[in-house]
């Protein structure tokens, strides 16, 4: 099992910035891959980012490259999502995700609220 933790959700003006973090616990040697997904009110859940645990590589959702930048820190088995310059269309609810590849396991969290607005 793991256990998985978001925070830093927020109110931000359009242009502004916020920090996802994401800390996982338990059975953290099973993750391969670790992303940040969002669902807007009556849209569904889409993938923004995802960075493997291993060599760290990256994937963006084409409506987030150049704004938001995904990272991870194993040591302190944190995934984090910078967020820059947003926009109101980046308001949802943000989920972190960790998915076992090998065992088809994937575990969510909770999520946090993003709401970008004047």
């Amino acid at each position: 099992q793991v256990q998985v933790v978001e925070s830093g959700g927020g109110l931000v003006q359009p242009g502004g910035s916020l920090r996802l973090s994401c800390v996982l616990s338990g059975s953290i040697w099973s993750i391969h891959v670790m992303g940040w997904f969002r669902q807007a009110p009556g849209k569904e859940r889409e993938l923004v980012a995802s960075i493997t645990r291993g060599d760290g590589s990256t994937n963006y959702a084409d409506s987030v490259k150049g704004r938001f930048t995904i990272s991870r820190d194993n040591a302190k088995n944190t995934v984090s999502l910078q967020m820059n310059n947003l926009k109101a269309e980046d308001t949802a609810v943000y989920y972190c995700n960790a998915h076992a590849s090998s065992y088809g396991l994937t575990y969510w969290g909770k999520g946090t609220l993003v709401t970008v607005s004047s």
